[in-house]
């Protein structure tokens, strides 16, 4: 898949991966543009976890490759990138995104479809973007059911989506389920797929996210970690002392 890069967007590797550096403005436009191109592609909303695990997995590592844009969701990500010069790489949170681009859909009239995470918060999300955005064309709202760690297309979800005209399409099932997803439906729909995690549940109101201050000082993850802690503990523990020895053992070129 073709990968478009503008100023100042600009593509580094972290731990061997696929990781752009820029703000939220500039990743947002890029991917309206391609949007409004009817432009096949898909965005992975990348943080440590999604990195540490496309680097122990080829499967996830070649969806990363094959990404139109991998954007850095996590401060450490945005500190690696700076480290190599990047001096505009900011950091693009999940959640963010969505907003960004909902709300630059509804000024271009970008029909846009939201799929993944519950029934619950499928609900509730419909609700707060409609007293956000009032004018947006949402297409579709739909929560899947269970779907396997690695979906096939469905053509049945797929004829869904492909009647909806949608253009933008955001997907909420979290990693890695959500990059296999968008990476075997990507190829059927002229559309952007942009994968973004936990969003859906921040926008809708069913989860909570970080004051400011810590996320912008790359403590969201501790948030978190704090606030589901039986879930989280074990991620968090294992990937981040994997990706800090990966990323030393990059630096310090022992191993490619």
């Amino acid at each position: 898949m073709k990968k478009v890069h503008c100023s100042p967007i600009q593509p580094g590797k972290i731990i061997g991966l696929p990781v752009v550096g820029g703000n939220l403005e500039d990743i947002s436009s890029q991917i309206i543009w391609l949007a409004k191109q009817s432009q096949k592609g898909f965005v992975c909303v990348a943080n440590v976890h999604m990195l540490v695990e496309a680097r122990k997995d080829m499967r996830l590592r070649k969806v990363l490759d094959q990404a139109g844009l991998v954007t850095s969701d996590g401060m450490p990500l945005v500190w690696a990138l700076k480290i190599q010069g990047n001096k505009h790489a900011k950091r693009v949170a999940g959640p963010d995104l969505v907003l960004e681009l909902c709300k630059k859909a509804q000024k271009e009239n970008i029909p846009v479809y939201f799929f993944g995470s519950s029934r619950e918060t499928i609900n509730a999300l419909e609700v707060a973007i409609g007293m956000r955005f009032p004018n947006l064309l949402v297409v579709g709202y739909e929560s899947p059911s269970e779907l396997p760690q690695c979906p096939r297309v469905d053509f049945d979800v797929l004829a869904r989506l492909r009647r909806s005209g949608a253009k933008i399409i955001f997907v909420g099932l979290g990693c890695p389920k959500q990059e296999y997803w968008m990476y075997a439906y990507s190829p059927y729909l002229s559309a952007q797929l942009v994968g973004v995690g936990a969003a859906f549940d921040f926008i809708a109101g069913t989860l909570k996210r970080a004051p400011l201050w810590m996320q912008k000082s790359g403590l969201e993850w501790f948030y978190r970690l704090c606030s589901e802690p039986r879930r989280l503990w074990r991620r968090y523990l294992t990937t981040n002392s994997l990706f800090i020895w990966y990323y030393l053992i990059e630096r310090l070129g022992l191993k490619k």
